[in-house]
Parts: C-alpha cells; structure tokens; sequence
C-alpha cells in the first residue's frame, strides 16, 4: 500500500533536509502533482511514494516548462525592425507576439475617426475604455481588430504614423493598455515589442532587448516598407518624421523611451532581418539552457 507508513508534512517541514524530499513537499504544499491533489498537512507516505512515482521527473520536466515560457521584452525606437524581428522570434520558438504599438495606433486611428482631439486625455482614456482591440495571428501575419472591424491596414497610415507618439504620450492612455499587455504575457510564452515593455510593462522578463539603429536606416526601411504598402513618402521627410518621433518617445513624462539597465542592447544598422532575430534566438537559447 502506498500508505505504508503516514507522516504529517505540514508538521516535519522543518525536519526535511534532504533536497529530494524538500522538493517534494515543495510540490504537495502547491498541489500540482499530476492527477493528486494533495493537502499540505494530509498524512503521506513517504517512503512509498517515492517507491512509486518518479518525483524528481516530475518536478523536473515541470521546471523545464517554466523555463520554456519566458516573457522577451523588445524596446527601441521607430523603424529599428522590432516588429518584424520579433515576430520571426516568436514564430521560431512557438511563443505568442504581441504588437503594442499596433495597440496604440489602433486607439489613434478610432480617435482620428471620431474627432477626438489627440490632446484631450479624458476623452482617449474614455473612448479606450469602451473599446476592444484584439491581435489575432494569421498566414497574412498578425491582424489587429479594433470592436471586431479589421483595422490592419488603416493603423499603418502616413495619417497614424505621424501621430501615434501624441496619444501614447497620455498616461491615462498607457495605463489602460499596459493592464492588457500584462494580461496578454501573465502566462509567459510572448516575444512583446514596443518603447517601454522592459522598463514598465514587463519588468521581470526573463530576456531584455533594446533594439535601435542610425535614424538614415530606419528611414530607408521604413520607405522601402512603405513602398510595398503603396503608400508616398521620401526618405528625407521620413527622416525628419522618426528624429521628431524619437524626440518625443524618449521625453515623454509617461513610460519614456529609455534602455532598461539590464537590457541588452542590440545594434541592428548594419543587420539583415535574419541575422538581427538569428542573434535574439541565440540569447533566448541561453537563456533557456
């Protein structure tokens, strides 16, 4: 019988030395043993149960779980290639992307529809609070809705790029979707990109990158992206665009866009996409080891 011999854990805790053993208590008191759901203070045998279960397996592959569901935090400022980057990350690992900028620039796209000033915090923070913006994956690529309408396309205006900074700047703003995107991480398995996700929203992720390259590159990129879009721009207006942009990310009093200190920073100028997410993929891999 596995009742053998009865010991109270809850009263020998003290009296456990043993690692083996300290770990096995450590997985009654948390009720998770597969298929057991054991009281701290029930009578157990045990001798007998480790006769007849592989505890350590056990605690072992769940510990390799926990490992595997890391948050990654990517910060950078506009046009560094931390969307793109990072959804081949997620993809490459199985985790879950989630894209806060396309959240805020569904929130400035429903308030440029509304007529709502882009100053007037009161009113964004309570038209985002009757709203419902969802990231939902795809072959396509991730698709945002915003109250069940398809805004994939419209979020990426020449209109919202020049003006999502102004709404994000809004500490009303940030604090009603920062409690989304912590929602979205709580269970880990997420590559989250966006200006202040290491600093503010995921402070205890596993894995921080600050991700930046020279203001020409990510004019050059964000054109060239553009061009495929089929929407005008000139480099040399984008230029301007994304310094003023950087401007206003890094000196903004809510959340502003600064390098955690225990980030790693990673250059992606002279980077291909590839060799960008092929260095990310090799910290992740350390990390996890």
């Amino acid at each position: 019988s596995m009742l053998e011999e009865y010991v109270g854990y809850g009263s020998n805790l003290p009296n456990i030395k043993n690692e083996r053993e300290r770990k096995m208590t450590k997985a009654i008191e948390s009720e998770l043993l597969d298929g057991f759901c054991l009281q701290s203070e029930a009578l157990f045998s045990k001798r007998a149960f480790f006769r007849y279960y592989d505890t350590i397996w056990w605690i072992e592959s769940r510990e390799a779980q926990m490992k595997k569901n890391i948050q990654i935090a990517i910060d950078g400022p506009a046009g560094a290639g931390k969307s793109t980057i990072a959804k081949i990350v997620a993809e490459s690992l199985g985790f879950t992307y989630i894209d806060t900028g396309a959240m805020y620039r569904a929130v400035t796209y429903k308030a440029m529809q509304q007529n709502i000033h882009l100053d007037d915090e009161a009113k964004l923070a309570e038209m985002l609070a009757a709203s419902t913006i969802d990231l939902k994956p795809s072959p396509q690529g991730q698709l945002v809705f915003l109250d069940g309408d398809n805004v994939s396309a419209e979020i990426r205006s020449n209109e919202v790029t020049s003006s999502v900074s102004q709404v994000a700047a809004h500490a009303k703003v940030r604090e009603l979707l920062v409690a989304q995107q912590q929602k979205l991480a709580a269970n880990g398995g997420v590559v989250m990109d966006g200006r202040d996700i290491a600093t503010h929203v995921l402070k205890n992720a596993e894995l921080k990158i600050y991700m930046s390259a020279t203001v020409e590159e990510r004019a050059r990129r964000r054109f060239i992206d553009n061009e495929k879009r089929g929407i005008e721009s000139s480099i040399e207006k984008l230029q301007e665009e994304i310094a003023l942009r950087d401007k206003m990310d890094s000196e903004r009093e809510a959340s502003p866009l600064i390098q955690a200190e225990d980030a790693i920073f990673l250059d992606t100028t002279e980077l291909s996409i590839d060799a960008a997410a092929q260095a990310i993929l090799k910290l992740v891999q350390a990390k996890m080891a």
